[in-house]
């Protein structure tokens, strides 16, 4: 299977890239074709909303969102990684979904497993509630199969994650896809 990892954190060496790297370990020892995608550091532009592509045809904006779309569209499955700021993704991550709106129709056509990971300093139980429905409401709108979900609470730094059960969690997650 063709996996892409979508990183959202601004912090390369961060918790939630630690979490999805324990993913990537995992998935690779199923034999799966590994892509890492930095959204966080690429040059991505919002959508203007502008409807040039018509939900279906080229985006009027030049930006690494071209070269990512086609990675988007050849992979099997989507791994979404972000930390948690302020209850939702990280705008990085967002900026990526949002042009989504350029081949939406290409995306709901086409079967794409999808998994999310995240990173909170926090450790409440309702911590993740509003990214959680927001990722399961994208998936259900896209029609993405929704394999797992590593929501890490109390991974506010890298020594922190380390201390958690959430590294173990990535790791089974990726080896039993």
């Amino acid at each position: 299977m063709k996996i892409l990892v979508l990183k959202g954190s601004p912090h390369k060496n961060g918790s939630s890239n630690l979490l999805a790297d324990e993913f990537i370990k995992g998935a690779k020892e199923n034999n799966h074709q590994i892509e890492e995608f930095d959204v966080a550091h690429a040059n991505i532009k919002p959508c203007l909303g502008c409807d040039h592509c018509g939900m279906n045809g080229p985006c009027i904006q030049k930006d690494d969102m071209a070269s990512l779309k086609e990675k988007i569209l050849e992979s099997d499955m989507l791994v979404f990684v972000t930390p948690l700021y302020y209850f939702g993704m990280s705008a990085q991550l967002k900026l990526v979904i949002d042009r989504f709106y350029s081949f939406n129709g290409r995306l709901t056509s086409k079967p794409i497993k999808s998994v999310l990971i995240a990173a909170a300093w926090n450790q409440a139980d309702d911590t993740m509630d509003d990214l959680l429905t927001h990722y399961r409401t994208i998936c259900n709108y896209l029609d993405f199969d929704n394999q797992g979900e590593i929501l890490g609470l109390g991974c506010g730094t890298v020594s922190m994650t380390r201390n958690t059960v959430y590294l173990k969690q990535a790791y089974q997650l990726g080896k039993k896809i």
